[in-house]
């Protein structure tokens, strides 16, 4: 996989915006996500990730454990409204866009096409394009976004939502202009703690995996959102790890010889 500029500059980020790292939600994974409340709360549409959130790392199929919970948040929002955002299929290194389409096919919902990695501000410019463009366009603050790493998904959200409180135009291009460079870019302030689609996109991190990679990334992720988050005060800003948008995970299935994928903490 190509060397994500964007995401290892993140951390040069932190020195100004901490807060650019911290999640609405922890969940272990989308199970616990309830669509129907997030939708019934103003929440229309959903940016999903794909290596260890819905399928095996380098994997196009779903987790079987998920089949269902896929299916109501396919069904909630409306298949076109429930979009996949991966570093892997539809990037650059996806040439002529074959695991997209395999991706597509197995989780029955569009992938999107994208020249820069998350959490590049010209990836965020290709989700706002393409739900803008629906035949009922979804703001991005109407969003909830999904995946299992805080510097390329829950930045993502983070950075979107930050976009959301009034750049302007001429800012935003020049932003974007850099892309490729991986410029550290400063947010506006914002809080976050009201988890309704006033204040969205809502950043879900699900910090559950099917198979463990990255072992290290994912400790020091954990590590340095859980620094920051003694840090600063907690009547100003405190992921959720109860909500009314949150289920109980379902009860492991019986033990048999064949199992499904294992979910590791």
């Amino acid at each position: 996989m190509p060397l994500n500029i964007p995401g290892i500059l993140v951390p040069f980020q932190l020195v100004f915006k901490p807060r650019i790292i911290l999640p609405n939600l922890i969940v272990k994974d989308i199970r616990q996500l309830d669509f129907v409340a997030l939708k019934n709360a103003g929440y229309r549409g959903a940016v999903f990730d794909k290596d260890n959130c819905l399928t095996l790392p380098h994997k196009d199929e779903l987790v079987p454990e998920l089949e269902s919970a896929w299916d109501e948040c396919r069904k909630t929002f409306g298949d076109g409204n429930v979009l996949i955002v991966s570093n892997s299929a539809g990037c650059n290194a996806d040439i002529g866009g074959i695991q997209a389409e395999s991706v597509k096919r197995h989780l029955r919902a569009p992938v999107l096409f994208h020249s820069s990695p998350k959490p590049s501000y010209s990836c965020i410019r290709a989700i706002q394009r393409y739900f803008l463009s629906l035949r009922a366009p979804v703001r991005p603050e109407q969003l909830i976004v999904v995946g299992d790493r805080i510097f390329t998904d829950v930045v993502l959200a983070n950075r979107l939502r930050g976009l959301q409180r009034g750049s302007g135009l001429l800012h935003f291009s020049f932003r974007c202009g850099f892309e490729r460079g991986g410029t550290v870019e400063r947010e506006n302030p914002t809080a976050f703690s009201h988890l309704s689609a006033e204040c969205g996109p809502l950043a879900v991190w699900t910090q559950g995996v099917w198979k463990r990679e990255a072992t290290l990334m994912r400790w020091l992720e954990k590590k340095l959102v859980d620094l920051i988050q003694r840090r600063v005060s907690r009547d100003e800003i405190e992921p959720k790890i109860t909500s009314p948008f949150l289920k109980q995970l379902p009860p492991p299935p019986p033990l048999v010889r064949k199992r499904s994928w294992r979910l590791w903490s």
